[in-house]
């Protein structure tokens, strides 16, 4: 999966934050393909980003990238 692809994702979803793993649910694509593409483009800084602190019951408290397309 490619830059492109997800970056095409979030402009059309521009109102809303998704984590990587809706985002590959989304595009039916593995999460470990997601990940270095929204690396790459936070690291650009094309991309809107939070870190979110979230607890699951398997993996207890850890933090979590959201994103959003950047206006």
């Amino acid at each position: 999966m490619g830059q492109q692809e997800v970056f095409t994702f979030l402009k059309e979803n521009r109102n809303k934050w998704f984590t990587a793993r809706k985002i590959a649910e989304k595009l039916k694509a593995s999460f470990t393909s997601i990940t270095p593409s929204l690396k790459k483009l936070r690291e650009s800084k094309q991309l809107n980003y939070k870190i979110i602190k979230m607890t699951t019951y398997t993996l207890g408290r850890r933090k979590v990238f959201i994103y959003k397309f950047k206006e």
